[in-house]
């Protein structure tokens, strides 16, 4: 059976994104491997060990569109208000907090974040089938 075990975009900075991350969501560098033309760092946290997989090209000045082709990464928090709420703090502009229910029954309680290169964060509270 597969195993998922990271996810990559390609950022413009970063020590802007590792910052984001890190404030953000607690995301640490867990590694960084860095080649002639590109730099990787990966990210974790010991919620998961799933890592985010950052990819800066060198010599890149222009922002990385996401494209019509991303949707989102996810992460799950245990209380979404508070996370909402400290994220404000921080300045970092989350959308509204929003109930999402299906046939009558909350499926979800979330809101989405921007990254610094546009990519969107869903953060959503923790359980039922995002346990």
């Amino acid at each position: 059976m597969a195993k998922l075990v990271h996810s990559m975009i390609r950022v413009l900075e970063e020590t802007r994104s590792v910052d984001f991350y890190r404030r953000a969501f607690g995301l640490t560098v867990a590694e960084r491997l860095d080649f002639d033309g590109f730099t990787l760092v990966y990210l974790s946290n010991a919620e998961s060990g799933f890592e985010l997989e950052l990819t800066i090209n060198k010599g890149r000045t222009e922002p990385y569109e996401p494209g019509s082709g991303y949707g989102h990464i996810a992460v799950t928090v245990d209380d979404v208000d508070a996370e909402h709420a400290r994220l404000e703090r921080e300045g970092f502009a989350p959308r509204k907090l929003v109930d999402f229910q299906h046939q009558g029954q909350l499926l979800a309680r979330f809101f989405f974040v921007q990254d610094p290169d546009g990519y969107q964060i869903e953060v959503i509270r923790k359980g039922g089938r995002f346990g």
